[in-house]
């Protein structure tokens, strides 16, 4: 079981196709009209931290490769850097961050910037260099930095379960029918958790989107920058306007690229991400000449099916229910994917599950020989620790007719995900919805994609009206897919690249079709 807050499209098109660490961040690169973004001056006091964490030397050297991948080649540099287990206690016991580096290319540095690219749980360390040609612009006058976020591959990375278990889990029907299949799916849930405390032990209660925040912070300090440069994506976005309301006065240019709803709790973003899906699915649907209701139903008609009767593949291992609708789910992040899906429902209806198989198996990081990735469990532990909510089973039936008449392909699965997610949590969650108000920050750029399917467009007006008149800046983008920037639109990657470049922030409600 997956949820479907995911990286930006462009890592998801990757899956289908198989001293201190720099000066101060001096100048705002002017040039040009318009509202000026803050330049990169003073910033308000650090907290009293102690020198063994401010003053770190980060002892940056050449990458080591990743599972499934080559190391980076180039310039990237790789390093540590030591943060406290609990931000309360921060001369108590550290715990290591990955970090990953390429310098500028160019002249007239402006600083760090910072990349999250989503998940939770994605790794920074890996995807930054895939995303670099993507920014290339960028990185002459910055810094390209990401990193694996704390419970996230290379930093305390948490795996909760096995290969062998994993598998054996995609036969759990997260759709259940009967007692007996809830009775399992219920316990599924419960048995991860398990997992995943004995996996990360005193790491579970510390691997909150807060927590990361604060890293970001300290992150800022060791690299030698007096303002926060930052690109998030995704879930990246929830992470910035998190760090932007603990740090108001930090944040220097700040671009939130598919948005995520900071107003909306478990349920209400259970239900963005019904519309989203199914509002990217009806677009497909068009694109091929379909009438979107009717191409709904017949792929919810084929889905009922395999609930009954799991498809063969190639492989010899079943495509059930369950692993149809991920599946289905992959190809909608990209609309250069969306062709693969076409002839995977082609196949399926012809009794064949190899291909939306091999879609599933992709989103879930397993490889050929059996293997999975882990973001799926790092995502589980901080957002489970985040969200306060836990639906019970009686609310959750309550809600399924809701769910269906949003989605007839996508409710169900992520209806009973309201309930299944965290059911019997190890640790309690924080809140009912992230903090993320800002007063006194300079302007933040919001991009929303009036296509995106997980992070459904209306995010980005909401996010920006919780962080403030004045802050919250929004461009939208009459597009499809996860994500905006790179993905084709001259006017969203220019009006980026001003803004992070030059300082120039755009109109509010600049449309971008």
């Amino acid at each position: 079981m997956m949820r479907f807050l995911r990286w930006t499209a462009a890592v998801a098109a990757a899956l289908l196709v198989a001293g201190c660490g720099g000066g101060s961040s001096g100048g705002d690169g002017s040039g040009g009209k318009g509202k000026r973004a803050a330049p990169s001056s003073a910033s308000p006091s650090s907290p009293k931290l102690p020198a063994s964490l401010t003053a770190q030397r980060l002892d940056w050297h050449r990458c080591t490769a990743a599972r499934g991948s080559a190391a980076p080649s180039g310039d990237w540099r790789c390093a540590t850097l030591k943060v406290p287990l609990d931000w309360s206690e921060p001369g108590g016991r550290t715990i290591g961050l990955a970090l990953i580096r390429a310098r500028a290319t160019g002249g007239d540095r402006i600083g760090s910037l910072l990349f999250d690219f989503g998940g939770p749980g994605g790794s920074g360390v890996s995807m930054m260099p895939y995303y670099a040609a993507t920014v290339s612009r960028l990185h002459e006058r910055y810094d390209l930095v990401s990193w694996d976020p704390r419970g996230v591959g290379a930093s305390e990375g948490v795996r909760c379960r096995s290969d062998r278990e994993i598998e054996a889990a995609e036969d759990v029907d997260a759709t259940p029918d009967t007692p007996a299949e809830a009775k399992a799916y219920f316990q599924d849930a419960a048995d991860f958790g398990k997992g995943c405390r004995k996996a990360a032990g005193p790491l579970l209660a510390h691997a909150s989107t807060t927590d990361t925040a604060r890293d970001m912070d300290l992150m800022r300090q060791v690299l030698g920058d007096t303002r926060m440069h930052y690109f998030g994506i995704s879930y990246g976005t929830e992470l910035g306007g998190v760090y932007a309301h603990l740090f108001p006065r930090r944040v220097g240019r700040m671009i939130l690229d598919a948005v995520v709803d900071p107003t909306a709790d478990t349920v209400g973003h259970a239900e963005n991400q019904t519309r989203g899906f199914q509002r990217a699915l009806d677009d497909y649907l068009k694109s091929t000449g379909q009438d979107s209701a009717q191409g709904s139903r017949r792929i919810a008609a084929l889905l009922k099916r395999m609930d009954a009767n799991p498809l063969p593949t190639s492989s010899g291992r079943k495509l059930t229910q369950t692993l149809a609708v991920t599946g289905i789910v992959l190809p909608l992040y990209s609309e250069s994917s969306w062709p693969r899906l076409t002839s995977a429902l082609n196949s399926a209806e012809k009794g064949d599950g190899s291909e939306l198989l091999a879609l599933a198996d992709d989103y879930n990081e397993r490889d050929s020989a059996g293997h999975y990735g882990t973001l799926s469990h790092s995502q589980r532990v901080i957002s489970c620790l985040d969200d306060k909510e836990r639906p019970t089973l009686a609310e959750t039936k309550k809600r399924l007719a809701e769910f269906e008449r949003i989605s007839p392909v996508f409710g169900d699965y992520l209806g009973w995900d309201t309930a299944g997610w965290c059911h019997d949590w190890p640790v309690p969650g924080q809140f009912d919805d992230p903090q993320v108000s800002a007063p006194g920050s300079a302007p933040i750029l919001l991009v929303g994609n009036t296509g995106d399917p997980a992070t459904p467009y209306e995010g980005a007006r909401r996010m920006a009206d919780e962080l403030g008149k004045g802050v919250g800046v929004e461009l939208t983008w009459k597009g499809e897919g996860h994500g905006a920037y790179g993905n084709g639109s001259d006017c969203v990657d220019s009006t980026v690249d001003a803004y992070l470049l030059d300082g120039r922030v755009p109109k509010d409600g600049k449309v971008c079709s």
